[in-house]
């Protein structure tokens, strides 16, 4: 498929392409490359290797453990090696693990990186805080660890990313590209994307493209993308298309060292008697590379995790490579000119080469879901691995953004009303701003493409830094009273839960004496967690706040529960109408499944794949009848259905507003007991979706799927961060997500989410363990029917899609809960009275994203302005 005058839409390539896997050859997912000699005879091969050592922020290891072990040895060896010889460099992208070494090293040795700074010599790509997953992360996160990241670049070191670099997250999304065009960068490079997309681009020469939105028209949002065409990014995968050949020239495989070449024909190191037979191969192996590319200017890779840790191997790698390179430049009938170079080295030469030869590159629009590195082995199960913690995350985010709006308004009302500049003595903005920094990154290293994943090592999963107690410092600084805190932009109306311990309590407010409608009702404890007493009761105060206005209607059933439990749920809320505005019902049903893994098979599922067993998935059945609940009051209704694995309770809220015009569908799993199992929720409508659905890219823009028969099941899966709907030409279905998860649409008008993973074996993947770390873990959803009006805007050859304001609305009510603020009965308080820093809310299609007091730029960990 030629790239047209709209581009290419990765959705029509997925329609195109086969999917078959037949043997290429060397290249064994790809094809016989060929070249007659002379096409670089006007313009010579132009290569630039790019030393770079990918370090993961906890893995097999935790961060800390590979600090000591590996990464502060690499950073420490930099230094050293590049100041050796000019023409050497090296890129960085973890400004985590780099701020951390900064932190150890003395002015003599800063002032030298500095000076390679300067020189050009050492870049530093990307600049995030880490190199972030693209499928679970929400765009708050991902973009608040790039500029945590960018942060601490400009204050230590002046400088500015201009390229990014990502060659490890398990798949891409647009979203990551509009936020570094956003943050200044022009140019970037993505790694681990389908193997059929990556030979299918390399045919057309569309591995390097211009990365646009997909709903822009024009070219604002355009940056500059290079798609790697091979394997993996280790040396082997990367000089060419031939990986027995290119293994001979990574000289950390040198014999006795520690690695070695597994074709079996290890590296020689380069002397003058074998310089001319060894230059003269790998560049065969360039030559084919540079014909997948529209340029002649080629980049190579020269690297692997946790690469140059010994002095050793900067002295094999740069020493031998240099031999190569003296040989090309001086036999200018090879029409090859080689040097060592940073990431903008190469953008820069091509974007000159592009301009000088009047080259145009491509325009694309869409991701790069799901990802598959070979046969059919989709790393769809980490949209899922260890939700707990996934739930975990988008808390802290909550918590975080939250207390940085807290701060910064509380910080500039001190700054106002103390014209000298001296903060109140009761307000140590010094050492709350230290708590909230402590926060962001742990917050931006958990974005990790590892953490958030759920694809790290067991022990390392328990020591991340992202815990209960980085939830306490954040809050630990508000004021202690019983304070209700509204972190949206707008008025809204809201239910508060409050453990009490009498049944007659009353909520009052504190300004003017009015007493709350509130709902008083029993807190059970759950028949599937451990209890001493598993009836015992306590009583919660259910408080009404903040009304506005308009009512909801919805029709709903429970098919895995006896009919007259249907006939309850349909008598709880007989006094709703079961039709839209237009008169339009809607049957929907939720139904829960097991999936299975293969068996009799050395490939399983796994913390990344998802490799389901032959028969698919089996309706979830159990032996006992459901204990169920039913209540009723003014503020909500609700059904709550307890089964061996999970329980289930759907809730009505009787409000005005978003918040009463969609049910809340809310699980609690513990599939702790089960053998490679995975629990999934099933949606079953009767919308008309046909074999399309939309699921959302990190919270900020939906992206429209297609269900392809010829995909494997486990390739129709998608992630979902925040939400996925279903449509009609007359309604549509909107689930809108607290968490990130695994999503499919497996047949019309049925959504599947997946709940939990627990999995016995490793999916030889790297992590050499399974997942069996599995938590008694909570799953919250507001499930939203709207009529349809008017179809999809179609930009580019495709039709883009977004949530209505109204799905917005819920869906920042799900990612931005009110904060409770309870103080202890005995503390003292003063006379409360209600905040609101704005004087009205501000429109409903306006999102603040943060308010946020950054780093002073003169004195350490002190607060400075805010943005």
């Amino acid at each position: 498929m030629k790239d047209g005058v709209d581009g290419v839409q990765l959705l029509d390539v997925y329609d195109l392409l086969p999917f078959d896997n037949p043997d290429g050859g060397p290249w064994k997912q790809g094809f016989e490359i060929t070249y007659k000699g002379d096409e670089w005879s006007e313009q010579p091969l132009e290569l630039f290797l790019i030393p770079h050592s990918h370090n993961d922020p906890g893995w097999i290891k935790t961060f800390d453990a590979y600090y000591h072990d590996q990464t502060r040895h690499i950073l420490d060896n930099m230094v050293v090696k590049l100041s050796e010889d000019s023409r050497r460099k090296l890129i960085w992208a973890e400004i985590s693990y780099f701020s951390k070494w900064w932190n150890d090293i003395d002015d003599q040795k800063r002032a030298a990186v500095k000076r390679l700074v300067e020189a050009g010599q050492l870049e530093l790509v990307t600049g995030g805080w880490v190199m972030p997953d693209e499928a679970n992360s929400h765009y708050f996160a991902m973009l608040d660890q790039l500029m945590e990241g960018h942060q601490w670049l400009q204050k230590h070191l002046g400088v500015k990313p201009r390229s990014g670099w990502a060659i490890d997250p398990f798949g891409h999304s647009p979203s990551m590209a509009y936020l570094l065009k956003g943050a200044g960068l022009h140019n970037m490079l993505i790694q681990r994307v389908h193997y059929s997309i990556k030979k299918h681009f390399a045919q057309q020469q569309t591995l390097e493209f211009l990365w646009r939105q997909s709903w822009d028209s024009s070219s604002r949002s355009d940056i500059t993308c290079h798609m790697m065409p091979f394997y993996s990014y280790d040396v082997p995968h990367t000089c060419g298309p031939n990986p027995a050949v290119c293994c001979q020239f990574d000289f950390q495989r040198l014999p006795g060292r520690r690695t070695f070449c597994p074709w079996k024909i290890p590296p020689k190191p380069i002397t003058d008697q074998n310089v001319q037979e060894r230059a003269l191969l790998l560049l065969d192996q360039y030559r084919q590379k540079s014909r997948l590319f529209r340029s002649s200017v080629l980049l190579v890779p020269l690297g692997d995790d946790f690469r140059y840790v010994e002095s050793s191997e900067w002295d094999v790698q740069f020493n031998n490579y240099q031999k190569l390179f003296d040989y090309f430049n001086q036999h200018p009938e090879l029409h090859i000119k080689a040097r060592f170079g940073t990431l903008s080295d190469y953008f820069q030469a091509l974007h000159q080469r592009l301009s000088t030869t009047r080259t145009t590159l491509p325009k694309l629009r869409g991701d790069f879901f799901s990802y598959a590195d070979r046969d059919d082995h989709y790393w769809t199960g980490y949209f899922t691995s260890r939700p707990f913690y996934k739930r975990l995350d988008r808390k802290l985010e909550a918590t975080l953004r939250a207390t940085e709006i807290l701060f910064s308004l509380t910080l500039a009302e001190m700054r106002r009303s103390h014209s000298d500049g001296r903060l109140a003595e009761n307000f140590p903005a010094r050492e709350y701003f230290q708590w909230l920094t402590t926060g962001r990154r742990n917050l931006a290293l958990f974005q990790h493409h590892d953490a958030v994943a759920g694809t790290e090592r067991e022990h390392v999963v328990r020591l991340t830094s992202i815990t209960e107690q980085s939830l306490l410092l954040i809050i630990g600084f508000c004021f202690r009273s019983l304070i209700i805190f509204n972190p949206t932009e707008q008025l809204r109306t809201s239910v508060i839960s409050v453990v009490v311990d009498s049944p007659d309590a009353r909520v009052v407010d504190a300004e003017t004496g009015r007493q709350m409608a509130a709902q008083i009702s029993a807190v059970w404890a759950e028949p599937n967690q451990p209890s001493t007493d598993t009836f015992q009761v306590r009583t919660s105060s259910l408080i009404r706040l903040l009304i506005t206005a308009v009512c909801f209607n919805f029709l709903f059933s429970h098919s895995s529960c006896p009919s007259w439990l249907n006939f309850l749920l349909s008598f709880i809320l007989k006094f709703q109408k079961l039709r839209l505005q237009s008169g339009l019902v809607r049957k929907i049903q939720v139904q829960f499944l097991w999936y299975g893994t293969r068996t009799g098979s050395r490939d399983k599922s796994g913390a990344y794949l998802f490799l389901p067993a032959d028969e698919g998935a089996q309706l979830y059945t159990s032996s006992e009848p459901p204990l169920v609940r039913v209540s009723r009051g003014p503020i909500f209704s609700d059904i709550t259905s307890h089964f061996p694995h999970f329980t289930h309770t759907v809730r009505l809220f009787h409000l005005d507003g978003h918040a009463g015009k969609s049910l809340e569908i809310s699980n609690l799993v513990d599939i702790r007991s089960q053998v490679n199992r995975e629990l999934v929720m099933k949606i079953v409508s009767d919308v008309a979706s046909g074999n399309r659905f939309y699921s959302d890219l990190n919270g900020f823009q939906m992206q429209q799927r297609r269900t392809l028969a010829k995909l494997p099941l486990q390739a129709n899966f998608y992630p979902m961060t925040s939400a996925a709907f279903l449509q009609d030409s007359m309604s549509r279905l909107s689930l809108l997500s607290a968490q990130s998860q695994g999503v499919a649409s497996l047949k019309p008008g049925e959504l599947e989410l997946v709940l939990d993973r627990r999995l016995q074996q490793d999916d030889n993947r790297g992590l050499g363990q399974g997942v069996t770390d599995n938590k008694l873990t909570a799953s919250l959803y507001h499930l939203l029917l709207e009529d349809r009006g008017g179809g999809a805007k179609e930009v580019g050859g495709a039709s883009v899609d977004h949530l209505s304001l109204l799905a917005h609305l819920a869906s920042l009510s799900l990612c931005h809960p009110p904060m409770t603020m309870v103080a202890p009965s005995n503390s003292q308080l003063p006379k409360l009275r209600p905040f609101q820093p704005l004087q009205s809310s501000l429109p409903c299609d306006i999102h603040l994203l943060n308010l946020k007091t950054l780093e002073d730029t003169q004195v350490r960990d002190a607060p400075g302005v805010q943005v």
